[in-house]
């Protein structure tokens, strides 16, 4: 297998394991939406680890394997290559990327589709697609502009400069920096500790925020106020309200 799903303390860990960078070739991308999808399906799994190797995240696409695609070809292949990393992006529970290396091209756009990134000190990121007379087609244009502006979403693409771990995180393109041996361990603790949290609660927050950057801010509210609404009718807030009566904030406990 290129893709891996592990599951541990409620965290199920989606690994990327095709040596020696983790090229995105066609099958690699088909078993990142199954796991994804499997993922969203298992009630065991109550937060998610996108991660790669300690040498490399992802390279980016298999470029021998592009190289042979032609125009017809690659309009057949583009939304299954778009719906493999939204896969992951609709995962409805929090998702953490440990980028390690290499995170270029299709390997950027993945860690994009997470919640939240981590990054080793010695990761980099990056979208060259233009070194190649191309633009990103897995979501890089749309998801990277939404994280961190427009202006400098274009500066990244525009050059296909690579940027280390320090300017990402200056940028807003990764959210937290650590030493090398210690990404794999802090993306787990995050996800751990999310999974210990109201799983409803949680997929409403994020439903409520990733629509919201969608659409209009009035349609963003009224997708908010349905579910801020309908959490009322879950365990998890009885849990919650009464905990927090009782013992005071932060000590509940859900199942």
């Amino acid at each position: 297998m290129t893709v891996h799903l592990e599951v541990a303390d409620g965290v199920g860990t989606i690994r990327l394991d095709r040596p020696p960078m983790n090229a995105l070739n066609v099958a690699l991308q088909d078993r990142i939406k199954e796991l994804a999808e499997e993922a969203t399906a298992r009630d065991d799994i109550r937060a998610v680890v996108v991660r790669g190797s300690e040498r490399v995240f992802a390279a980016g696409a298999d470029i021998k394997e592009m190289q042979l695609m032609d125009h017809a070809a690659m309009v057949a292949r583009s939304r299954a290559l778009q719906d493999s990393f939204t896969a992951v992006a609709r995962i409805p529970k929090p998702v953490v990327a440990a980028v390690t290396g290499y995170a270029l091209g299709g390997g950027c756009e993945l860690a994009l589709c997470a919640d939240f990134r981590i990054a080793a000190d010695n990761a980099k990121l990056g979208q060259p697609e233009i070194l190649l007379g191309l633009i990103p087609g897995a979501g890089g244009t749309q998801r990277l502009s939404r994280l961190v502006g427009p202006s400098r979403a274009k500066d990244l693409i525009f050059t296909g400069r690579q940027v280390r771990a320090d300017e990402a995180l200056a940028l807003g393109l990764v959210d937290r920096v650590v030493p090398a041996e210690e990404v794999f361990e802090a993306a787990h603790a995050w996800a751990a500790k999310l999974a210990q949290g109201p799983a409803i609660a949680l997929r409403a927050a994020k439903e409520s925020i990733d629509t919201g950057l969608e659409t209009d801010l009035e349609t963003g509210l009224a997708v908010e106020r349905t579910w801020f609404a309908g959490l009322f009718a879950t365990a998890d807030r009885e849990t919650g309200m009464r905990s927090f009566v009782e013992d005071g904030p932060g000590k509940a406990k859900f199942a």
